[in-house]
């Protein structure tokens, strides 16, 4: 790694849920991210790596709680109750201290109304 003078600030990109999937009752948010690479690596070490490195908070509708993925690769939920969801992406530094976030609120169909009218 060979460190980047003035790196531009990183950026979070997140895309509404795909639509299909959604009219099903899963949830698949894609993201990405510029000027930050999404790992799985640590600790306040890995401050200095550049160019730079993070990962992503994700708390489902308030809740006090969040979980955390360094995968890079699509955000999938299931099992929530229809109605209304938000979704908060956080992009983390290695050390979570969080540098921006996103939103994303969509509505999950009732699945039992869809099909008992069939």
């Amino acid at each position: 790694m060979i460190a980047i003078e003035n790196e531009a600030p990183p950026k979070l990109i997140v895309d509404p849920p795909l639509l299909e999937p959604l009219a099903q009752g899963r949830v698949f948010i894609q993201y990405r991210t510029e000027n930050l690479r999404v790992l799985p690596v640590f600790g306040k070490g890995a401050l200095e790596v550049s160019p730079r490195i993070g990962h992503i908070h994700i708390t489902v509708d308030d809740l006090p709680w969040h979980f955390v993925d360094a995968s890079g690769e699509t955000i999938i939920l299931v099992g929530l109750e229809p109605g209304v969801h938000k979704v908060l992406i956080e992009l983390a530094d290695p050390t979570h201290k969080v540098i921006t976030s996103e939103t994303v609120e969509f509505t999950l169909p009732d699945l039992k109304k869809s099909s008992s009218k069939n």
